[in-house]
């Protein structure tokens, strides 16, 4: 087998990857009873007293690296605080380290180490160390930046991918599709009319709200693979199937125009600033309320219900269903 690029971009290709040569050639995953690398979880934990150490990696090779809405400094702070926030946990640090281009010019790492300390800011997250290299200009494409970040939680609060329950109710925290179909138009020069940018941004200040209020069972954020991925991780882990109705999940028109032009499922598209989240039926409608009056959730929907099917099944607009499948891959590859 030789490694392509679709086994990079989320979905079954790249689980077959993780599972058949990642997970099989590595013995030590995991730190005294926190979970580790075998969940396959946003992040993985370490037990430290009554707290619990959340960490996650992420390497990102984002093409075009500026694009609407944001660059890779953004997107790879914001991209890591959120695996974090979606453990439970509140991120505190990141560690960061950059591999650049021979002949990259200095004002445009300037402006992307801008993006990542506003996005810090934003989310009271320091960069707390880091690694700079430099590769001939022949061997790489531009920049690659590569972020660890470190969140802190209480031993018994840490939010992992197994813990919804049928009853549950799903929230989305905005529109989907917005990052993979906005830098692949912006990309290939499709030229849409369009105002559409990038949804890359934190989302601890969403995941904050709900914990306060209490009754979040599961959260992932819908990246690589899209809503369609996310789904079908949360109810395969958790051992539930889930009803989801598509009147209720937003996108934007601009996003189901160019999909259908280029024949994209929006469902299977990254998205770099929502949490899908799982919650208890009767807290649902206050967590909704709570994540609505945040800077990046005011179009929160209750899109669907965990239930004891053993499919993702989408109750669609013209009043049929069908089996939302995992996809093969993301279909827009290098979005982030």
């Amino acid at each position: 087998m030789k490694i392509g690029m679709a086994h990079g971009a989320g979905g079954e290709m790249m689980q077959s990857l993780i599972s058949d040569i990642i997970l099989s050639n590595i013995t030590n995953k995991r730190v005294n009873g926190g979970i580790g690398l075998d969940e396959l979880d946003d992040g993985a934990t370490i037990p430290l007293g009554d707290s619990e150490i959340v960490i996650s990696t992420d390497g990102h090779t984002v093409d075009p690296i500026f694009f609407p809405g944001g660059d890779i400094g953004k997107l790879s702070i914001a991209g890591t605080v959120n695996d974090i926030s979606v453990m439970g946990a509140k991120p505190v640090a990141i560690a960061s380290a950059m591999v650049i281009r021979e002949g990259f010019p200095a004002d445009d790492l300037e402006i992307i180490l801008r993006s990542m300390d506003e996005v810090c800011t934003e989310s009271d997250v320091a960069i707390i160390t880091g690694d700079t290299k430099v590769m001939e200009k022949d061997k790489l494409d531009k920049i690659i930046i590569i972020t660890t970040g470190i969140g802190i939680v209480k031993k018994d609060e840490v939010k992992s991918d197994s813990g919804l329950e049928i009853g549950d109710k799903l929230i989305l925290s905005g529109s989907i599709g917005d990052h993979g179909i906005s830098l692949m138009s912006y990309r290939e020069g499709f030229g849409f009319e369009t105002d559409l940018k990038s949804d890359v941004a934190p989302i601890w200040e969403i995941v904050e709200k709900s914990l306060e209020i209490g009754g979040v069972k599961a959260m992932k954020d819908p990246t690589r693979g899209g809503l369609a991925n996310t789904l079908n991780e949360l109810a395969t882990k958790s051992n539930v199937g889930m009803l989801i109705n598509e009147d209720n999940v937003p996108v934007k028109k601009e996003v189901l125009a160019a999909s259908e032009m280029l024949g994209i499922d929006p469902y299977e598209v990254a998205n770099e600033g929502k949490v899908v989240m799982g919650v208890e039926a009767d807290k649902a409608e206050e967590i909704l309320k709570a994540i609505r009056t945040t800077k990046y959730g005011k179009e929160a929907q209750i899109i669907g219900e965990v239930t004891d099917d053993d499919h993702v099944i989408l109750e669609t607009s013209l009043g049929g269903k069908r089996i939302l499948e995992p996809p093969i891959a993301d279909p827009v590859p290098r979005v982030c």
